[in-house]
């Protein structure tokens, strides 16, 4: 990926900071977004620490559509072209149907949603005019299958597998492809603080016994990301170790 330019949202933290490191490790220039200005500080010094050269961090609110487009502008005026957009940005606010209130609802949705539409939209018009682009979305088995207590979530996560599609077919002629990522339970530090009786039940779950690694996630993003991967557009690869196969 030498001399292609990424963008990973939520790219500092958990599964994004697995993503925006393969991405590294492949070639490829990477800017990490995230909600918190520390975190971005914090990720970039650890990765320079490292000896990566090629990495950059800034912090962005993905469901305000205005810090997205601003925050798109700053990083083409400055690298000149966005070749990845990782979708990876989300949060998770689970409560019982009946006992979700609209506030819980809508900030879901303006993250996981909102945010998607932000940033895709405003780095479609640099890839259409490049003739290349990859766009990656990081959906969920939950949004496969639904969840108890994720009305929300699993709401936008099986709404991000439509709008994957669609942009696909807008851009396909175009030298864009657009594709989801579905993962499952995945060794996150969100995962580690789970108890251990919920966990043993959540593998319990899991054909192939075990959590998936953060790595192997992105392992999966970065061939997306590749020109190896110029055939396969509006597509979603799950990678939950058996849990829902569809």
């Amino acid at each position: 990926m030498k001399n292609r330019v990424a963008v990973v949202t939520g790219g500092v933290r958990g599964l994004g900071k697995s993503i925006s490191k393969k991405l590294l490790d492949e070639g490829a220039t990477v800017i990490a977004l995230d909600i918190n200005q520390g975190s971005c500080e914090k990720w970039a010094k650890e990765m320079k620490s490292e000896g990566y050269k090629y990495v950059d961090a800034y912090k962005c609110d993905i469901s305000s559509f205005e810090q997205c487009r601003k925050v798109i502008e700053i990083i083409i005026e400055k690298y000149g072209k966005i070749d990845i957009l990782v979708n990876n940005a989300g949060i998770i606010k689970d409560k019982v149907f009946r006992k979700m209130d609209k506030a819980i609802w809508d900030m879901v949705m303006k993250v996981n949603l909102d945010g998607l539409f932000n940033m895709s939209r405003n780095v479609i018009e640099n890839m259409l005019k490049n003739k290349y682009g990859r766009i990656i979305n990081i959906a969920s088995v939950n949004g496969q299958k639904g969840a108890f207590g994720q009305a929300n979530y699993a709401s936008t996560k099986a709404a991000a597998l439509g709008f994957t599609k669609t942009i696909a077919l807008e851009t396909a002629s175009k030298g864009i492809t657009v594709n989801a990522v579905a993962p499952g339970y995945c060794n996150t530090e969100m995962m580690q603080g789970i108890p251990e009786d919920i966990m043993k039940k959540i593998i319990a779950e899991i054909p192939v016994g075990r959590l998936g690694e953060p790595k192997e996630i992105a392992d999966a993003v970065a061939f997306l990301a590749s020109d190896n991967a110029g055939f396969i557009t509006g597509s979603t690869i799950s990678i939950n170790g058996g849990q829902y196969m569809s």
